[in-house]
């Protein structure tokens, strides 16, 4: 036998013409490989004495082909991909904790209540430092502060919290 890259230059037509008579468009570089490994399939099992090896190789890889359309139409069938629309329905039930604020506020007591925005909009609610400078209408450099005074007052706490 001839090699693997020309008998594919000599048989590259007669794939595509599989292809196409198989209306193969979904996934064709997909059936494109299977076909490949079904020519060379083809020449590693030719029997020269049983008739031409064009008939034969068109024959295996024509049924190469159809056997893998059978087992991906059977497993789309079988195996539901939902798309965007459907995750877009469904809320994450873990995304908030109903006593996460609760839980955070504790932790704020000893802090001042401009101290306690910045923990409250950063922590839940995930604003910037600009986006709560913007929406409590104060510079840039006065939410920074407020951030410095209340990681060092957190800070403090737990660390007596540690020592107990």
């Amino acid at each position: 036998m001839e090699s693997f890259e020309q008998l594919l230059e000599q048989y590259q037509p007669m794939i595509q013409k599989i292809i196409n008579s198989l209306h193969l468009y979904k996934n064709k570089d997909e059936f494109y490989q299977q076909a490949l490994i079904a020519l060379w399939e083809a020449s590693r099992r030719f029997n020269p004495d049983k008739g031409s090896f064009t008939n034969y190789a068109y024959s295996y890889i024509r049924g190469h082909l159809l056997m893998a359309l059978r087992k991906s139409h059977r497993d789309s069938e079988r195996n539901l991909y939902p798309g965007e629309e459907f995750w877009a329905a469904f809320e994450d039930d873990y995304s908030v904790c109903p006593l996460e604020k609760e839980t955070l506020l504790t932790y704020c007591s000893t802090l001042t209540p401009s101290q306690r925005k910045w923990v409250l909009d950063f922590v839940l609610y995930g604003f910037s430092i600009r986006e709560i400078a913007e929406r409590e209408k104060v510079s840039i450099s006065a939410v920074k502060q407020w951030r410095l005074g209340a990681r060092e007052k957190i800070k403090d706490l737990m660390l007596s919290v540690e020592n107990i």
